[in-house]
């Protein structure tokens, strides 16, 4: 591998290769008389750190900045480790959400030269400047400056050609957030700020042309100001094509009819809307100050599944304070019977930063102390619940949102409660395997046999006959023990669309990392 150097090095460490870091890309286009000078470098936290520091040292940089988030500060410290053993005079800074807040005891901000908290688009170049030029700023902790979004440079034009071909392209129309929901880091912006539309079509019409067709917007409030919204839809309304893929994060209770006009028009496999319902227990939203109108967030999804070809990802986070397990099981049903497309189960984490630390006495939070600091019990909420409960949405992913299972799901999951339903066959699950992860689609298979005919009083033949169907469906050819006598010799695949998309989905959404 040839080397060049450069004086400067903006680089951070991806959860996978698909992730592509938008906030690199904005620092690099702003950079002005330095860009030249300066060169990125996305690596996945799969990588060795000491390969990885070599890989930077052949570049000779004198300055390097990292992204730092909750998915990479572990390896990121071991990589500034290394890179400040072997040649101490490079500077190193800091930026991102991890050591934007409560950076005082973190072991990466000690190994660092300089932090900047918050926005690091006008602070970044700054600082390099007086590094490389002078005078050497007095301060190791900066705090980022927010720029005017009409001043910054766009950073799309910074996606590669490989980019385009073979990665998830984030994109934003908007920062911020005005709702303040005390678990995100956006509780703590003062409002949504929205830049210039003009422009930023402008520039999503040249990724296209230049062959984009996966465009993931990362705005916290994509339909908040409907008019925006309304242009933005319209925008790809004018570009269907095949393989064209958009997400958008809504909020649920905010669907007027024009925005439902357009959501309709759009054909299968094209649009996903991201819903963050986290909650449907009023004093818990109450608590947390998260404003949702409950009715309407139903009467809204309700739409969405029955009137548009959308695909809907929906969020709901357990051992928020003072949400018991059964009051959560009573928000995942009346979620579940609405047909959502993916129900992300997710555990409450505190994030450095969040309000949501203001209720840790008064709920009896207990966290993790290592990222991504997930709750471990609550006052409501022992230890081994929260054990069963992550198994339980691990175990979702694989049976539910995998869309292997779509016909035996429904026989799985009948009763009055669909959540204690699937509580019962986790337990089972983890009970005979002991695992949660390792299990391939065959051993889910014999296993759902095993569990539906012997607990749940299914006949083995219509067990059979289900599984076979979805396992057919899902385009799998090996052979489970449960089907073995009919499947057909040898399995001819047959390619479920549907399944073939949810999993890709799954691999597309993971939590943005990049």
């Amino acid at each position: 591998m040839v080397f060049s150097s450069s004086d400067i090095v903006l680089c951070t460490l991806n959860a996978k290769y698909i992730h592509a870091s938008l906030g690199l890309r904005y620092l690099l286009a702003n950079m002005g008389d330095l860009e030249e000078r300066t060169v990125l470098r996305e690596f996945t936290i799969a990588r060795k750190p000491q390969e990885l520091a070599d890989e930077l040292l052949a570049l000779q940089p004198r300055v390097i900045g990292f992204g730092v988030y909750i998915w990479n500060v572990a390896e990121t410290t071991e990589l500034v480790r290394l890179l400040k053993a072997a040649q101490p005079e490079i500077k190193v800074v800091l930026g991102g959400p991890e050591v934007s807040h409560e950076w005082a005891e973190q072991a990466i901000v000690g190994l660092s030269d300089h932090v900047i908290t918050g926005w690091g688009d006008v602070s970044f170049p700054a600082l390099c400047r007086a590094l490389l030029h002078g005078p050497q700023p007095l301060m190791k902790v900066l705090a980022g400056e927010q720029p005017d979004l009409d001043t910054l440079v766009l950073p799309y034009a910074h996606y590669t050609d490989a980019d385009l071909a073979h990665r998830l392209l984030y994109v934003e129309a908007s920062r911020g957030c005005p709702f303040k929901c005390e678990f995100c880091l956006s509780s703590l912006d003062k409002t949504a700020r929205a830049f210039a539309l003009d422009g930023f079509l402008a520039e999503m019409d040249t990724l296209y042309q230049r062959g984009a067709r996966n465009f993931k917007f990362v705005d916290r409030t994509f339909n908040l100001k409907i008019d925006a919204s309304v242009r933005i839809l319209e925008f790809f309304l004018e570009r269907l094509t095949d393989g064209l893929f958009v997400h958008f994060e809504v909020i649920p209770d905010h669907l007027p009819d024009r925005l439902k006009a357009l959501i309709a028009q759009f054909p299968p496999g094209v649009l996903q809307l991201e819903v963050g319902i986290q909650t449907f227990n009023v004093e818990v939203q109450q608590r947390i100050s998260r404003r949702q109108d409950n009715d309407k967030t139903e009467a809204n999804l309700a739409w969405l599944v029955q009137q548009s070809a959308a695909h809907l990802h929906t969020d709901l986070i357990f051992s928020l304070p003072g949400e018991t397990l059964d009051s959560f099981a009573a928000g995942f049903d009346r979620l579940h019977a609405l047909h959502p497309h993916e129900i992300q189960l997710g555990l409450l984490k505190r994030l450095r930063g969040t309000p949501i630390a203001r209720h840790t006495v008064a709920h009896g939070m207990v966290y993790d102390t290592r990222p991504p600091y997930a709750v471990q019990q609550t006052a409501v909420v022992d230890a081994a619940t929260v054990q069963r409960f992550t198994r339980l949405a691990r175990y979702w992913d694989l049976v539910a949102n995998s869309g292997r299972f779509a016909r035996t799901l429904g026989v799985l999951l009948a009763g009055t409660s669909a959540f204690a339903a699937f509580l019962a066959w986790s337990d089972w699950l983890w009970r005979t395997t002991g695992k949660t992860h390792g299990l391939t689609p065959e051993d889910l298979v014999d296993a759902l046999f095993d569990y539906l005919t012997r607990r749940r009083g299914v006949p083995m033949e219509a067990a059979r006959q289900l599984l076979l169907e979805d396992y057919v469906g899902s385009g799998a050819h090996a052979r489970p023990r449960c089907l073995h006598a009919v499947l057909p010799r040898p399995l001819a695949p047959q390619h479920s669309i549907k399944a073939r998309q949810l999993a890709q989905r799954q691999a597309q959404h993971g939590r943005r990392a990049g």
